[in-house]
């Protein structure tokens, strides 16, 4: 019997969820989770939810979908303590080192690979499987071909997403809202940049639009075809929407799986009816119906949900009062819509959109003055003129489903345990805890074993050292210290002949396998300029069903061929190159925010790292000992690939470059299969080389993929990399500050100091271009590498 599982942001969406007929629901706490925007639960609450649904045969399962960084991993090993002895039926992980760890102290714990994982074909489902994956939840990026060829050809259980608000990005490899303040996606902090409204500057003059915001998913029609195809669980997106929006998404679902088989074209109608209600996006059924970017995309369409009712045109002069809100009060005031079709009434609720694009609030609108000249909304004081506001839900709509949770919670835990932690040590290349505990722990023990106590320094610290020794290796010859190149092109291997480095990266694409697999015609055959031993290829991180049997056979061609050197990117790779004597790097899409990741990684046959682009300093010194360096490959410099998508633009995004409203630019291009948005500035930590080779690293990546090598450009760069120069007109990305830390900031506020995060971005510098030396980065590719609007600011 296939699932319905729905989203469950608070206790009245789980609620809803359950009248509706949903079989099971997904949550978050307050730790570890992909949406730590919405309300999450508190534990006591979710320990009421286990007990209360496993009472009606109903299954949960608990979001820990983020990467972990190292300072983390204590905090971590107590939360899946704490799960695994409260029992949910499952918990969906991203992080590589949490999948280790469960699978080594906390096997009873039934693992689900979450889409931030990035899986979208067999042989990664199968991957993962191999180490207690239970269940993939795979990329939404996915034909309903695709997912059928998936399910032929693995054991593992499939979740598919089916409603929702969709990332326009790839699963997992977005990286824009990191870039633009440290709010990660793969961190729950998502700030939805894609959604934001842009102006795009082309020859013929400027345009604003919603480039990038995509339309919500529904593929309610396909259902029966889903359930043919073998898909064993239905997920439906919405861990911050309403209650209500559940409900109706829920029910709608429900009706079409309990009554296909008797009228699949009727239940499918009636669905499609009780959809219309649910007050969302504009709808795709992306894939499943065309490859089209115009299927997802709609410059015109705001990013936000609900009716429009219009913009604010007038305030109520010197009305502001308090009102109840939350847990404390709200000053609010009244205003007036104009351009709008439908006046709300009393009860309703709306969002609204502010006129700079800053953010969006929703609110209920607890009073309305009725007067000749219009109503008068009782909105927030800090609303103003020009904002829009949309309509989510009316009052009628609004359901009052029964209380499943008992009105005391008394007996329940309200926190997991804070007892001490066991040492975390490392025992041949394994995570394990301590001699007092080398056994998992069972769901009735204790976080912590008799005689565990936990030092004065963290646990995690106080094993660093053991933990980095035991994994670390003697680099292969294969490795050598020194600077690497990454390129997308052969054309530009000859131009960083130049300044010869150790070793060159090329990126695998439509464009250099035939030179690398000696594929070419006789005309194009050219030798390379550097033998195949001082050649690594990396692989694409993303690797769809559609794919795999072409780059399975690519892979099989270029082994024959005498490569051994690989940047893997995805954890399909892994299965594709391992047991083959490869010498297999894994790259920065693999996320080793943590020793747990890069143990696991080693245990799959990984001999090097390549940090992630989000990482910090702090965070790769703690990860990579000096002990473990010789085997890190750091990366100095490259343009951010701040997301990926997997159609091509259509000609109406051709323009030369786009920026915000700080000033900040990006640029937009395609190939053949994908397109990519990249900050206009580069990411450059070149003037900190010689002081990293006094931290004891000793291996350096200057990436330039998804842009060509100008010459006088990479000497520049080499320039100020030998001299400790900064690089004009450049970012250090996450590099000082880290990921965004709420508690920091803080901290941060009341010492009268400003947050990096909330700094506002400086407009992009042209001086630094103008004076020929700075590299450029504004050219739009298309394809087969061909340019498009190549022109350059």
């Amino acid at each position: 019997m296939v699932e319905l599982l729905a989203p469950a942001g608070n206790p009245e969406a789980l609620e809803a969820a359950i009248a509706e007929g949903a079989d099971a629901v997904y949550l978050g706490l307050k730790s570890f989770n992909a949406r730590m925007r919405s309300s999450n639960f508190a534990w006591n609450q979710f320990e009421a939810t286990v007990d209360v649904l496993h009472k009606r045969n109903k299954k949960i399962y608990v979001t820990v979908n983020t990467v972990v960084t190292e300072d983390e991993m204590e905090r971590l090993y107590r939360f899946l303590t704490y799960l695994n002895n409260v029992g949910p039926d499952g918990i969906i992980v991203q992080d590589l080192g949490l999948i280790q760890m469960a699978h080594k102290y906390f096997p009873q714990l039934k693992l689900h690979a979450s889409t931030q994982l990035n899986i979208a074909s067999a042989k990664a489902a199968n991957t993962m499987s191999r180490w207690g994956i239970s269940r993939t939840v795979l990329a939404r990026e996915l034909s309903l071909e695709e997912i059928r060829d998936v399910h032929a050809n693995t054991s593992c259980e499939l979740e598919v997403f089916v409603h929702g608000a969709l990332c326009v990005s790839e699963s997992g490899l977005c990286l824009f809202s990191s870039y633009l303040g440290g709010k990660s996606a793969n961190r729950g902090m998502c700030t939805q940049a894609c959604r934001r409204l842009y102006t795009a500057h082309e020859p013929e003059g400027d345009r604003e639009g919603y480039f990038f915001s995509p339309a919500d998913l529904q593929l309610i029609e396909y259902i029966p075809d889903l359930i043919q195809a073998g898909v064993a669980s239905f997920k439906i997106e919405g861990r911050m929407k309403s209650a209500e929006y559940v409900g109706t998404v829920v029910s709608a679902y429900r009706y079409v799986i309990d009554n296909w088989e008797a009228d699949k074209k009727a239940a499918v109608e009636t669905g499609k009816r009780i959809l219309a209600n649910d007050f969302a996006r504009k709808k795709t059924s992306y894939r499943f119906k065309s490859t089209r970017a115009e299927e997802v995309l709609n410059p015109d369409q705001a990013g936000g949900t609900g009716i429009y009712l219009g913009i604010i045109d007038g305030i109520k002069k010197g009305d502001v009062q308090e009102v109840p809100y939350k847990d404390g009060t709200r000053a609010v005031h009244y205003v007036q819509l104009k351009d709008g079709h439908y006046t709300p009434e009393k009860g309703d609720s709306v969002r609204i959109h502010k006129k700079d694009d800053s953010g969006r609030e929703s609110w209920k609108i607890q009073d309305i003055i009725e007067s000749k000249s219009g109503a008068w909304l009782q909105l927030p004081a800090d609303s103003g003129k020009g904002d829009s506001v949309y309509l989510l839900q009316t009052k009628a709509m609004t359901k009052r489903y029964p209380h499943l949770l008992p009105a005391s919670l008394e007996k329940y835990r309200r926190q997991p345990n804070d007892e001490a932690l066991p040492m975390l040590t490392l025992e041949a290349g394994f995570p394990t805890l301590g001699d007092t505990n080398k056994a998992a722990p069972s769901k009735s023990a204790s976080a912590t074993p008799a005689g565990a106590a936990l030092p004065a320094k963290s646990a995690a610290a106080a094993s660093s050292t053991p933990v980095k020794k035991s994994l670390a290796k003697k680099p292969a010859d294969i490795f050598p210290e020194g600077l690497y190149v990454q390129v997308s092109s052969i054309a530009d291997l000859h131009t960083i002949l130049a300044d010869k480095p150790v070793r060159v990266i090329i990126n695998l694409n439509e464009d250099t396998y035939p030179a690398l697999s000696g594929q070419q015609s006789k005309q194009q055959v050219k030798p390379l300029p550097f033998p195949k031993r001082e050649i690594f290829i990396s692989l694409d991180p993303f690797v769809p069903q559609e794919q795999e049997p072409i780059l399975t056979e690519q892979l099989e061609q270029l082994t024959a061929q005498g490569y051994t050197q690989f940047i893997v990117n995805n954890p399909a790779h892994i299965s594709m190159l391992r047991n083959k004597k490869n010498f297999l790097v894994a790259g920065p899409y693999l996320y080793t925010f943590n020793c747990w990741a890069v143990s696991w990684l080693q245990d799959n046959g990984i001999c090097a790292y390549i940090p992630p682009a989000e990482s910090s300093q702090a965070n790769i010194e703690t990860v990579f000992a000096p002990e473990l360096r010789p085997q890190v490959l750091l990366p100095l410099f490259s343009y951010s690939v701040l997301f990926r998508m997997r159609f091509t633009l259509p000609k109406s995004y051709n323009f030369l470059y786009f920026s915000d409203k700080q000033g900040e630019a990006f640029r937009a291009f395609s190939t053949p299969s994908a397109s990519f948005v990249l900050s206009d500035k580069p990411f450059s930590v070149v003037d900190r080389y010689h002081a990293l080779q006094h931290h004891q690293f000793s291996r350096f990546l200057l990436d330039f993929s998804h842009t060509t090598v100008e010459r006088r450009a990479y000497r520049f760069i080499l320039q100020s990399l030998r001299s400790g120069t900064p690089l004009p007109d450049s970012v250090r990305f996450n590099w000082k500050e880290g990921f965004y830390d709420p508690q920091r900031v803080e901290e941060l506020k009341q010492l009268g100091q400003k947050p990096a995060a909330d700094r506002k971005a400086k407009p992009s510098s042209s001086r630094a271009r103008k004076s020929g030396h700075a590299p450029s980065n504004r050219t739009n590719r298309t394809e087969k590498g061909q340019q498009r609007g190549n022109r350059k600011r």
